[in-house]
């Protein structure tokens, strides 16, 4: 079983802003896979999750109901609840220091300033893979927390949908071909 986390804020408040790019990411590969999946997502470990099946593999999607600053609680639980080992995590997550329409995927690193993959990273360690999807650069008059927290604006949008679209090919990649066949392909994204 593989676990593909995408972080976010739980809440009607949070929906849609740049820092839900992760739970957009999960929710993307619900409605790909939802033929085969339970259709329904349920809480476990403090998350919402869904079990499906993706290129013959059984996944495990999650969105963390923890807050972002906070998401390793509820990884650290599922890895352990499901069994699901370390090296079959892949966390979806924004990224403000690339452009809206770009992602880069890494096999493991630094959290790189994201709160989610740090918390993360302080349960697990930071041998995981992870998708980081461009939320666009703060602008200089914004403050960081209400730029993340912002609603996407009618410009960004299409690129971030544009990117989002990529996520379940990008699964499919992953599980049949690994990070490196993605790292080839999506990274020029």
């Amino acid at each position: 079983m593989y676990l593909f986390a995408g972080l976010g804020n739980p809440g009607q408040k949070y929906a849609g802003t740049r820092h839900n790019l992760g739970f957009m990411a999960a929710d993307k590969l619900a409605a790909f896979c939802g033929s085969t999946g339970d259709g329904a997502w349920k809480v476990k470990c403090k998350a919402e999750v869904q079990k499906v099946t993706l290129a013959n593999a059984e996944v495990l999607l999650a969105k963390p109901q923890t807050f972002m600053n906070l998401s390793g609680e509820s990884v650290q639980g599922l890895l352990a609840f499901y069994k699901i080992p370390v090296e079959n995590l892949l966390v979806f997550c924004d990224d403000i220091n690339l452009a809206c329409g770009t992602m880069r995927v890494r096999p493991s690193g630094s959290a790189g300033g994201q709160n989610g993959l740090k918390n993360i990273i302080e349960h697990i360690g930071q041998n995981f893979a992870r998708v980081r999807i461009g939320s666009g650069q703060c602008p200089p008059n914004w403050d960081l927390i209400n730029w993340v927290l912002s609603a996407i604006n009618k410009d960004d949008l299409p690129l971030c949908k544009q990117t989002l679209d990529k996520v379940p090919s990008l699964c499919e990649v992953y599980l049949t071909k690994g990070i490196a066949a993605v790292q080839n392909i999506f990274n020029h994204y």
